[in-house]
């Protein structure tokens, strides 16, 4: 179904820049980009919901990964309510 198709694609989009905004903290120089910028501008908020709930492990931040698999699991609920909606 051609709704479904564009929610999966939406949501890649999304966890490509998730992605993206992850390894960018990584490297400093990419800071000032406009790209990172635009993308932080849109990733930031989702990602500082988790970073509120879950302290750093040390030097390792392990919040991205927890939103990483709630955007998944966000994407599922989704699409079955939607699959219910339609059917």
């Amino acid at each position: 179904m051609v709704l479904f198709k564009i929610i999966d694609i939406l949501f890649l989009a999304y966890t490509i820049m998730l992605f993206v905004r992850v390894f960018s903290s990584w490297i400093p120089e990419w800071q000032n980009s406009q790209v990172i910028r635009f993308i932080a501008f849109y990733t930031d908020p989702y990602l500082r919901v988790f970073r509120q709930l879950i302290p750093p492990l040390g030097m390792m931040d392990i919040s991205p990964i927890i939103a990483f698999f709630c955007l998944q699991l966000i994407q599922g609920v989704f699409k079955w309510i939607l699959f219910q909606i339609i059917h």
